[in-house]
Order: C-alpha cells, then sequence, then structure tokens
C-alpha cells in the first residue's frame, strides 16, 4: 500500500480536553469496516419495495462477451450510493470495497469480488437510449402502484395526482440546458407527479430548461391514467397542481377522461375585478377587528378567451398587514369556496417532499452531458428517494415522528460497524455509543417485517 494511504494525520488536541495531553493520530487502516451500516435496512426496503429490480429489467445491456457485474447489481449499487449521500460516480472508486455495500449487493464482504468502479457507472447511464426512458418510466410508476397497494391493504377508491415542476440548475453545456426567464438561470425543468395522499413518487420526467411548465403534462397524465385504471379498475382520478399547469388542453382532456381537476390560475384584470367585492369586505373586516389577516373565498362561472366553455373559478381575497392578497383557482369540484380553496393549498406539502429529493437524493446531479444520460440519473435518485421513503413510512407507522430524508439518512444509516465474515453467518458490529440504537430496534421488531 502507498505510504500515503498508510501515514499517520496527526492532531493537535487542546491539553485542557485530554488530561494526559495525549497526541491523536488517524490512520485509515481499520480493515472491513463500514460507515454505514444501515446500508443493511436500505438492503431490505429494495427486497421489499424492488425498485431497483424493476428499473435493471428494462436497461439495455451494451456490453458484448463475459460480463463482470450484472444490471441489478450496478443498479443497487449505484442507488444504495445515491441513498447513502454518495451522488458522485467517482465515490464507487473507494466504496466498491466497503464490505456492506458488497453484502447488500449480493457479494459476500471479504471473499467475495469487489463491486464496480466508476467507468462502468459512466458506460451504464450513457448505454441508455431515448426508446428506453418509456419503459423505465413505467416501470416506476408500476413499483408505485405495487407499493399504493401494498400500504393501502387493497386497491384504493382515489388517486390524487399531485403535478409540479423544479429547476435543477446546470453548470456546463449539457444536452437541453437552457436559460429560464422565471428563475433567471441555467436549467433542466423537471415535471415531478407525487401521489398528494401517500407522498410517493410515481414519476419524474425530464424537460428542457426553458420548457413551460406545463409542458408534456398531458402525454404524462394520459400515460398514467391508462396504467391506473389497468391496474384498479374503477379507481377514481383527480388531479392538482399550480398555475403553470394551466393550459386548456389539460381540462379538455380531464373533463373527456372523467378526470376532477383543481389548478391554479395567473391572475388577471378580469378576475381581480371578480374578487374586488370580497377583497374590499376583507379589508373591512380586518380594519374593524385590528386582524393580522382576514381570508374570505368566492367563487364565479368564467371563461377565458382560449376556453371553449366556462368552468367553476374560485377566488381567495385575503386583506393582510402587508397588503392584499387575491389567489385564483379553477376546478370541477363541488366543495364551499373556503374548503375547495383550502385542499388546493394542501398541494404545497408537495413542495416538501421536492425537497426531500434534490436535497436528500440530490436530484439535481444532473452532470452527464447526454440529455437521456441525465432523464436515466433522474429515475435512479427516484429509485433512492423510494428506498429511503419506505424507512420513512415504517418508522412513522410504528410512531415516529415523520423525518427529512436528510434527517433520517444521518440518524438511521451513518452508524459505523466492523464487518465480519463467518462460516455460517456475517456478523456487523456496530458503533456502541450510536444515539439512533433505538430507531434500528424498533425496525427489527415491526409487525409487518417478513
Amino acid at each position: 500500500m502507498p505510504q500515503s494511504a498508510t501515514a499517520a494525520i496527526r492532531f493537535a488536541v487542546p491539553a485542557a480536553t485530554v488530561p494526559l495531553a495525549l497526541p491523536l493520530e488517524a490512520l485509515f487502516d481499520g480493515g472491513r469496516l463500514t460507515s454505514d451500516g444501515g446500508l443493511a435496512w436500505l438492503g431490505e426496503a429494495e427486497a421489499t419495495v424492488g425498485v431497483c429490480a424493476a428499473l435493471a429489467a428494462v436497461v439495455p445491456e451494451w456490453r458484448r462477451g463475459p460480463v463482470r457485474h450484472a444490471l441489478d447489481t450496478l443498479v443497487q449499487q449505484r442507488v444504495f450510493q445515491i441513498a447513502c449521500g454518495y451522488e458522485d460516480q467517482d465515490d464507487a472508486d473507494a466504496l466498491r470495497t466497503d464490505p456492506l455495500l458488497k453484502l447488500v449487493c449480493g457479494r459476500l464482504p471479504e471473499s467475495g469480488r469487489d463491486l464496480a468502479s466508476q467507468p462502468t457507472f459512466s458506460r451504464l447511464e450513457n448505454a441508455v437510449r431515448a426508446t428506453s426512458c418509456y419503459r423505465l418510466a413505467l416501470a416506476l410508476a408500476r413499483v408505485y402502484c405495487s407499493q399504493r397497494e401494498h400500504r393501502a391493504g387493497g386497491p384504493p377508491r382515489c388517486v390524487l395526482l399531485d403535478f409540479d415542476s423544479t429547476d435543477d440548475p446546470t453548470h456546463g453545456d449539457q444536452e437541453g440546458t437552457a436559460y429560464h426567464g422565471y428563475y433567471g438561470q441555467h436549467m433542466y425543468h423537471p415535471l415531478l407527479v407525487f401521489d398528494g395522499d401517500t407522498n410517493q413518487l410515481i414519476t419524474a420526467v425530464l424537460r428542457p430548461g426553458n420548457a413551460h411548465g406545463g409542458r408534456g403534462a398531458v402525454a404524462v397524465l394520459t400515460r398514467l391514467v391508462r396504467l391506473l385504471r389497468s391496474w384498479w379498475p374503477g379507481v377514481q382520478i383527480e388531479l392538482r397542481a399550480d398555475s403553470g399547469f394551466a393550459v386548456p388542453a389539460l381540462y379538455e382532456y380531464c373533463e373527456a377522461e372523467g378526470i376532477g381537476y383543481t389548478i391554479g390560475l395567473i391572475p388577471n384584470p378580469r378576475l381581480e375585478r371578480e374578487a374586488a367585492l370580497l377583497l374590499a369586505e376583507a379589508q373591512r373586516q380586518q380594519a374593524e377587528t385590528d386582524a393580522p389577516k382576514v381570508r374570505l373565498a368566492g367563487e364565479t362561472p368564467y371563461q377565458a378567451g382560449t376556453w371553449e366553455r366556462e368552468r367553476r373559478v374560485v377566488y381567495k381575497a385575503e386583506a393582510l398587514a402587508e397588503g392584499p392578497n387575491t389567489r385564483f383557482v379553477v376546478t370541477t369540484r363541488a366543495e364551499p369556496p373556503l374548503a375547495l380553496y383550502d385542499f388546493y393549498v394542501d398541494r404545497g406539502e408537495s413542495e416538501n417532499w421536492i425537497k426531500d429529493f434534490k436535497r436528500a437524493c440530490k436530484a439535481d446531479r444532473l452532470s452527464c452531458h447526454r440529455f437521456v444520460a441525465n432523464q436515466f440519473r433522474l429515475f435512479l435518485h427516484a429509485a433512492a428517494y423510494w428506498l429511503l421513503d419506505t424507512l420513512r413510512h415504517w418508522l412513522t407507522r410504528l410512531g415516529v415522528p415523520r423525518l427529512q430524508l436528510d434527517t433520517l439518512r444521518l440518524h438511521l444509516l451513518k452508524v459505523a460497524g466492523r464487518v465480519c465474515e463467518l462460516l455460517t453467518r456475517v456478523r456487523l458490529h456496530l458503533a456502541s455509543s450510536h444515539p439512533a440504537e433505538p430507531l434500528w430496534r424498533l425496525l427489527a421488531t415491526r409487525p409487518q417485517r417478513p
């Protein structure tokens, strides 16, 4: 081993904290250790959900001759690394020998051969073609259907689809990168679809940076509706989205297919005039009561110039200390205006799911040159989200408060351990003082565990 790998790293420790003022040295020679003892739980989540296996089953085989790493092993390794916070391909060069990562990818920790290195992952991500992306998206959506039914204990009667978009900044000359005026940056503009009741990620579609918020929404919805109705005949489907998706083609498709929708509208002078009387009443009540805010809601039949017919529009008129605030929603639902608007506002929870997807799962690390390769990366990061969210779901069912995914990773996965390959078993010795031991015991004794 090179001298640089074994030389001690010396630290200056304040004498007040060490009575004998002993010098501290650090060496990377601890042997068969892992920094991520919680990889075992990721392996169990994958065994339950099968999201890596589903994606690997439709990844095209690009290699000829003897194959050293099976496709399902490659996908598992890459997704497990992302879930543990190692989103860079280069991290594989060191992690390929991690004994626990080898074990959860189906290899013995000591006697098994090492996992794949960075160049293999580069070839994997660039092997995907545009024709494969639809099959990958369908595989991810089928995982959703299976797990939605499993969590509910049967077919759902209604599925609420939350459509949203987000910005993924780009820092190079990737295919499809473009300047977006609203966000003021060069970026990709992915379309994300979540289940509005369970926060499960259904699909993630990469779009060019200058794409309109609603671009491709009808095509994505069409494919999802076909899948959901074939999986659950008779299921009711609802759509909820912000004003970026306020396009007549989406309303018309939903109405033709019997899909309820609640979609934000961009204010315009005509809508503002409709809300003016209610806003004046809210301001009057605020002035009389000195309340910090007064919120009222109303409705009106409305037909924009590009619409073929009138539709129900609900509006909120709110008087705040900072000034007036009006918002508008077009909907097929029949609730009273204020209840309907509260239902629409609940879609804001998807912002937290997107934050988990981007911050904990690093879904904005789309640095491949090819657009299709970055779409494949987005699916890999979606798979990491699925595994972490499954662990969170197990814990919340056991009474643990809902955790952000980066907090869950810190508490549950980031625990050091020594991996020992014995004759009849593999034993994982974990840090004795790790504060997440109660979470481990909860998961190990959960009633639903196989």
